[in-house]
């Protein structure tokens, strides 16, 4: 019998043997954040100089992050789009019956996430430093900001996984990503949360994105801040979407 572990790394491997053959299924997830921050940081700039705009790091800076964070969710989004298809393929039926280790199976998808996302981290990452991206944080605040956003990647996809596996198919694509893409773009993606006004600022308050948005300027600006609510919502986040995709696969079970 297959360990869980076992199970994962394979299913992980499968995923990314998938991935790097079809670019077709790639390149979409590594273009994306890419064309955002190149609209975002460059042809928003001019957004630095509105009244109450005080981030010292600068605005390439400022809109990494966010980009940083979105490129994290529709890491695991898009990778959800992969586990519906494994289930309208029939390739998830034929897991489910070789691998009892249930929950190695969604730590594979994961596993599978992680790996999608950190290529498209790295190469974000150099983009925005060939920009001449100014980093005010030291080592331990860049950790603080990228394990955020491994934590964020994880909740996207286990999100997807939950909605893919109820599913089944790859229709269910638009009800992955339309809450998380509202979710992100309710949050204060443009300016910081003191410059917005009437509903957006309310609504930008209460969101709960706000806190991981803003805990990662803190940490790239070297002025750490909502630190302890940004971590607590993002765990809160993994554990709660980590019984929603469990269920997602009881019920794929049951429904055979």
């Amino acid at each position: 019998m297959r360990s869980r572990l076992e199970v994962a790394f394979a299913v992980a491997y499968r995923q990314m043997t998938v991935l790097f053959k079809n670019p077709s299924l790639f390149l979409p997830p590594m273009l994306f954040p890419l064309m955002n921050f190149v609209a975002f940081a460059g042809g928003l700039s001019r957004l630095r100089h509105v009244p109450g705009f005080e981030f010292k790091s600068g605005y390439t800076a400022f809109q990494f992050v966010f980009v940083l964070l979105q490129s994290a969710a529709f890491g695991g989004v898009f990778a959800g789009f992969g586990i519906a298809r494994d289930f309208e393929y029939g390739f998830a039926k034929r897991l489910l019956v070789s691998a009892p280790q249930r929950a190695g199976i969604i730590l594979g998808y994961g596993l599978g996430a992680l790996v999608r996302w950190f290529t498209i981290a790295t190469v974000l990452t150099v983009v925005a430093l060939i920009a001449h991206m100014q980093v005010g944080g030291n080592g331990v605040d860049l950790f603080g900001l990228y394990l955020l956003a491994v934590i964020f990647n994880q909740v996207g996809l286990l999100w997807a996984a939950g909605v893919a596996m109820r599913i089944r198919t790859i229709q269910a694509g638009p009800l992955m990503q339309t809450p998380v893409f509202l979710a992100l773009f309710l949050a204060p993606v443009y300016v910081p949360l003191d410059v917005l006004s009437g509903w957006i600022h309310g609504v930008a308050r209460l969101n709960p994105l706000t806190f991981l948005i803003e805990a990662g300027r803190g940490f790239i600006d070297g002025n750490p801040t909502q630190v302890v609510a940004a971590f607590s919502i993002a765990f809160a986040m993994l554990i709660l979407f980590a019984i929603w995709a469990r269920t997602g696969l009881a019920r794929a079970e049951r429904a055979g």
